[in-house]
């Protein structure tokens, strides 16, 4: 009996996938359990597993393509086994009728956004709505495209027959089209006055716009500043890694505030909550999200039990985290489920900024850049390494008596470092 290849839900929150490569091809023997394709969920690139076994007889949607969770991909069967009615449910192509080159030719590579029957795409409409053959190319010849990557290619800018085609016998597809706006290619624009082009929005995009949309509407923000000592800090800092130096270990100013703070959110939990609707949820340990620029936005790794670690190891874990992350290597349990978030973007320059909730989280820091300011210190001018950090609360389950205590534990901390040090 064949077997049916969905795009799983392989992250808490991913609501479509793109199949970055299939690593069965058609007519390979698959076995439950085989990793059938690397899928690019909204946060990392995740193996899919096969669920049946049998032969692997029609791949619906190609590298490149994406697809909805709970969307029909791909076919396992037997060898001899019929599964056109398999196909033809999933939204698949049928076989041509005699006389329909020109339909068979686009049909694979028009599957790429491939939806059920009753709810067709709007790359399907297009594809529908545009001809089948290519776009004229200046010799008089017919450049073959998909009328996916024609639409794609018209829309971003882009000449047809200045991109190099990976399809059936040279065809321009779909990947090819984003390929060529990942090489930053400008042509002359489809239609006089246009002076921009639209850009292909990854998974992760597509998830932070939805994220912050429904954290910044729903959510009551209210934001704190506070401006910190930093002279004690990084005189600890210098000490400790002159210390450490013969072990290859290096302490930043960035481990010390996570330390510092999952610190301070022990002492105040409640800061360390969440809005549930009917109750407010307290946490007695801090799951600690740190914010990590990649490639594609931003992801935060979480530290767990943050504030039963020392320095050393919340560095380490920073460190390793991030580098999985920009490799889209993180399991969806090292960026689900924080207590609260960081956010530090003093190594960029910064000097101060606000940052936006990561819902159900009340709060996040954001850190500004550590910089040697003029102070004036009993009547006195003097210069001081300081640094601003300003807390964004969720006001429905913090009040700002409530985070301004919090900030003020976070500042005596950094002002005196021995406690969370030691």
């Amino acid at each position: 009996m064949a077997t049916k290849v969905h795009m799983e839900a392989l992250s808490p929150t991913m609501e479509e996938g793109q199949v970055v490569k299939w690593l069965k091809s058609e007519g390979d023997s698959v076995s439950n359990g085989d990793i059938l394709a690397e899928i690019e969920t909204d946060k990392a690139t995740m193996e899919l597993s096969a669920r049946g076994k049998g032969v692997l007889r029609k791949i619906l949607v190609q590298e490149g393509g994406t697809a909805p969770v709970g969307d029909v991909i791909a076919v396992i069967a037997a060898p001899d086994e019929d599964v056109s009615d398999v196909v033809g449910d999933a939204g698949g192509v049928s076989p041509p009728e005699a006389g329909e080159e020109d339909r068979e030719a686009s049909a694979p590579e028009d599957q790429e956004e491939s939806e059920a029957p009753e709810r067709p795409s709007s790359e399907e409409k297009a594809a529908k709505e545009a001809p089948s053959e290519g776009a004229a190319s200046p010799d008089g010849g017919r450049v073959r495209a998909s009328p996916l990557a024609r639409r794609l290619a018209q829309e971003a800018g882009l000449e047809l027959d200045e991109i190099d085609g990976s399809g059936p016998e040279g065809r321009v597809v779909k990947r090819d089209v984003e390929a060529a706006l990942e090489r930053d290619v400008r042509l002359p624009a489809a239609a006089p006055g246009e002076e921009y082009r639209d850009v292909p929005v990854s998974q992760m995009r597509k998830t932070i716009a939805r994220r912050l949309t429904e954290s910044l509407s729903p959510v009551p923000h209210f934001f704190l500043t506070i401006d910190v000592d930093m002279t004690r800090v990084v005189e600890a800092r210098r000490r400790m890694n002159a210390l450490l130096e013969d072990d290859g270990v290096k302490v930043s100013v960035n481990d010390i505030v996570l330390r510092a703070t999952a610190a301070a959110l022990l002492r105040h939990p409640a800061c360390n909550a969440s809005w549930q609707g009917d109750t407010i949820r307290v946490y007695d340990v801090v799951h600690l999200g740190v914010a990590v620029a990649v490639e594609d936005g931003l992801i935060t790794p979480i530290v767990r039990n943050a504030h039963a670690k020392g320095l050393v190891q919340i560095g380490s874990e920073v460190r390793e985290m991030a580098g999985r992350a920009r490799e889209k290597k993180l399991k969806p349990d090292e960026y689900t489920g924080a207590t609260f978030s960081v956010s530090n973007l003093g190594m960029l320059g910064i000097q101060e900024f606000t940052a936006i909730i990561n819902p159900p989280e009340a709060g996040i820091l954001a850190v500004g850049r550590l910089e040697d300011r003029p102070v004036a210190v009993d009547g006195e001018l003097t210069v001081m390494p300081r640094m601003r950090m300003t807390m964004s609360c969720d006001h429905r389950v913090i009040d700002g008596a409530t985070g301004a205590r919090f900030l003020q534990t976070l500042q005596g901390m950094l002002e005196e470092p021995t406690s969370i040090l030691l």
